[in-house]
């Protein structure tokens, strides 16, 4: 496993992160005691960073990571979490649900801090009122020792650059902004260097779209991308191939990228998913899959306010 700096934090993070989404039988229900096993086989193989949300799986996967991290000494791992979303459509940005809110993800999590804390989907929000009311409350946290470092995530590439453009930031996490179908998040490295900010990547497959299997039903793809990734998929399982092998790789290759987020509750797939980040991308084929994906290369759906997209 190799690892990176995270912008100014200080900290060493592996380039491959565990995503512990899964444990909250968000893809399909898991066998809890598996799902543990999975977190500590990613442990185990030099993945130095967890990430998880009370949104997913509404406290669900929180709290089965929780079981797992009790097993796992603390300076094995940094954690992260987020705050702000809570459910499909449930959302509470104000200072008060911060405060409740860290609290509530310490006790089910049983450890007394985490490492990142991040405001979820931002651009569910007003921008200003994040910056105004949101951030100060999570630098009272910080200041409470609560939390080390502090972000936000989201997916439209525009509520980075206008949050801190207003306000300090440790570390952004983006999804589905650096992968084989839109890799837009490279137009703005620079200018989160700039910041020093820290850059985490979720969704390699652009949850789901670059599996053989496709994705689920309630992803947001517009017709045209699904048809465009399964064909992509397609050639590389007719290559002997599998395509997410091919977007790992491709989305740990840039080295701005502090680390890329890849999640299961199988403790199998997160050593395949290790492997496959230890072997050289295949460059002919990477050619012929972004040939196949250029007529919907960086297109993306809408997410949140219309003003924040």
């Amino acid at each position: 496993m190799k690892y990176r700096e995270l912008g100014k934090t200080g900290l060493r993070v592996s380039e491959l992160s565990y995503g512990a989404a899964a444990l909250g039988d968000v893809y399909g229900t898991i066998d809890q005691a598996t799902g543990i096993r999975a977190v500590h086989t990613a442990v185990a193989h030099g993945i130095n960073l967890i990430d998880v949300s009370p949104y997913y799986g509404e406290t669900r996967a929180e709290t089965v990571l929780g079981k797992a991290l009790q097993e796992i000494p603390r300076d094995r791992y940094y954690l992260s979490t987020k705050l702000g979303r809570y459910g499909l459509n449930n959302f509470d940005f104000s200072p008060a649900r911060v405060k409740a809110s860290i609290e509530e993800s310490l006790a089910r999590l049983h450890i007394d801090y985490v490492d990142l804390l991040f405001v979820h989907d931002v651009e569910f929000a007003s921008l200003d009122y994040i910056v105004a009311e949101t951030l100060p409350a999570l630098e009272k946290v910080r200041a409470s020792g609560k939390a080390r470092f502090i972000g936000i995530s989201g997916l439209p590439l525009k509520i980075f650059r206008y949050v801190l453009e207003r306000a300090p930031l440790d570390v952004i996490l983006s999804y589905c902004h650096y992968n084989l179908q839109n890799s837009a998040l490279a137009d703005l490295i620079p200018f989160l260097k700039s910041k020093g900010v820290g850059i985490l990547n979720a969704a390699p497959t652009a949850m789901g779209l670059l599996t053989k299997q496709g994705p689920q039903p309630w992803h947001l793809a517009q017709p045209e991308i699904k048809r465009a990734c399964a064909q992509a998929a397609a050639y590389c399982t007719a290559r002997g191939a599998n395509i997410v092998q091919l977007a790992i790789q491709f989305a740990i290759a840039n080295p701005d990228i502090a680390s890329t987020i890849v999640g299961s509750a199988d403790p199998r797939e997160i050593e395949t998913d290790i492997e496959w980040a230890d072997t050289p991308i295949d460059s002919q084929l990477l050619a012929d899959v972004e040939r196949i994906l250029a007529p919907i290369h960086n297109l993306i759906w809408q997410s949140g306010r219309p003003e924040n997209n």
